[in-house]
């Protein structure tokens, strides 16, 4: 089995769309995504913030989308968990990180083991090579997860 992002040039990899079906069944618009990809995005955001408006240290505001570069999300994450409003996509995993976003009051679906990204260029979606799971703040944002059919919550 061949890793199809090795012919990728380096430092791009951060750059994929979410399926556009998760963000059907969530049923859901943000105000904000805070780490949209340069080229668009799938998200139903009023607002979008890429690499070139620095998403990190632009202001939050309202229910926001984060899909952060999976090359660094620890700083994605403290500053997600400060917001505790939004919707987040990103590994499960271990570390100090994962931990402190698993002992939050944010709620926690895991995704299908099969969840893939949408590439830029259109071609065949990005497999992702470990588990994800959206991770939510909000009632109505938990409310919504719950409907959506995508998993179940802890």
């Amino acid at each position: 089995m061949t890793n199809t992002n090795h012919h990728l040039p380096k430092g791009t990899s951060d750059e994929h769309y979410t399926p556009k079906h998760l963000f059907d069944a969530l049923n859901i618009e943000f105000d904000l995504d805070v780490a949209s990809p340069l080229g668009g995005s799938n998200v139903p955001a009023k607002r979008y913030y890429t690499k070139l408006d620095d998403g990190l240290t632009s202001e939050w505001y309202g229910n926001v989308w984060m899909n952060p570069p999976y090359s660094n999300p620890t700083p994605w994450v403290e500053r997600f968990l400060e917001h505790k409003q939004g919707i987040a996509l990103l590994p499960i995993t271990r570390g100090k990180w994962w931990d402190k976003l698993w002992a939050s009051e944010c709620a926690v679906m895991p995704l299908i083991y099969n969840f893939a990204f949408e590439r830029p260029d259109g071609l065949k979606p990005k497999p992702i090579v470990f588990r994800t799971a959206l991770y939510g703040f909000g009632e109505t944002n938990i409310i919504l997860m719950k409907m959506s059919g995508l998993g179940v919550i802890r």
